[in-house]
């Protein structure tokens, strides 16, 4: 372990003074790219670096044991940083699991009402609402890229972007199936119901991930449609790109010019097409796909928001929690950082394995 941090290390002391080079700054695509890689390292550096002070300073304490006035103190210091050793040898383990490359990105999610009729669009709303308020605690930012509103609450359709820091280490967990079991307000018999809503969360497409052949794409312009109030934009100014070889469609009219509905389309295009190929590439890979958490198939039940009980269980993990009404106001962490540990928990048991 310590030679490979080692070679992390000499690497990321690599891309710093690559970066302090003038001929490289004035390259901005190899200067992003090269402050990307060493932002993936930074962290596994700094606790390889608190790590080597620790043992540096084991071989002190064990030193100081050898005189007899400073040896009480010595055994005392010991102890602790033998525990500090651990915990920080527990930290590199988990840091030196291959990264997802995509985890540092920012991500479109797709939000759709499923089986449930009006309830399921209305609860589609209550997963936005939800993802709002994480966006909201964690400081990332959001942008609709599509809203497709329900006449009773909610959305049919509801797509939109999450930028900020490591957003889709956090939520890529989330595709899948949704299914809530509560009373309608649609009910009037008092009755609880099942309905679902399904996310599907894509890493979005960079420049240099996937290139988009604008020949094979079709642009239209059609008038903005909405359910009214205010901000509804009633100009020529939508647009529905279409991806000819796959049939993919998407459609933008919440920009307030048709170059920013245009930009957005696109991007959301690319980032689609960029997940159809991420899709494939784990397909190949079978076994590694099957034990990850959850496949990101919207099929895939993941997770049922039981209201009568308070309750919101992960399937995947068997993970139930008891705050369900906390959860609902962004509180969603709790449940993420649980799937995340248990996502650590495997691959390191698969790296033993394989070892």
């Amino acid at each position: 372990m310590i030679e490979r941090l080692e070679m992390i290390k000499k690497r990321y002391d690599e891309l710093n003074t690559l970066l302090a080079d003038p001929s490289i700054l004035s390259d901005i695509n190899k200067t992003r790219e090269l402050s990307k890689e060493a932002s993936s390292l930074e962290d596994t550096v700094n606790c390889f670096l608190k790590y080597k002070k620790v043992l540096a300073d084991i071989t002190e304490a064990n030193e100081m044991l050898k005189d007899s006035e400073m040896a009480e103190f010595a055994k005392e210091e010991l102890t602790t940083l033998e525990e500090e050793k651990d915990k920080l040898e527990k930290e590199l383990q988990i840091l030196l699991i291959p990264k997802d490359p995509n985890d540092g990105k920012n991500v479109i999610m797709e939000i759709r009402g499923a089986a449930g009729g009006d309830e399921a669009n209305i609860f589609a709303g209550d997963l936005y609402h939800m993802y709002l308020k994480l966006a909201e605690k964690e400081g990332w930012k959001t942008e609709i890229i599509t809203e497709e509103h329900s006449d009773a609450g909610g959305f049919s359709l509801i797509s939109f972007m999450v930028k900020g820091k490591n957003v889709y280490s956090k939520l890529k967990y989330e595709s899948g199936a949704h299914r809530v079991q509560r009373v309608p307000v649609t009910e009037t018999q008092g009755r609880v119901h099942t309905s679902t809503a399904t996310v599907l969360v894509m890493p979005e497409a960079e420049e240099f991930d996937f290139q988009l052949d604008m020949s094979e794409v079709r642009i239209d312009i059609t008038r903005s449609s909405g359910c009214g109030g205010q901000g509804v934009n009633t100009t020529d100014s939508a647009v529905r790109v279409t991806h000819i070889p796959t049939g993919i469609i998407v459609y933008c009219q919440v920009g307030r010019s048709q170059i920013q509905n245009k930009e957005m389309a696109l991007n959301t295009l690319k980032t689609r097409l960029y997940n159809l190929k991420l899709q494939e590439k784990e397909e190949k890979e079978g076994a590694e796909r099957r034990s990850k958490i959850g496949t990101g198939d919207r099929s895939e039940k993941i997770r049922t928001y039981n209201y009568p009980q308070n309750r919101v269980t992960d399937h995947r993990i068997g993970f139930t929690l008891m705050q369900l009404d906390r959860v609902m106001e962004g509180d969603i962490d709790i449940v993420i950082d649980a799937l995340i540990a248990e996502d650590q928990k495997r691959q390191l048991e698969g790296t033993t394995n394989e070892n």
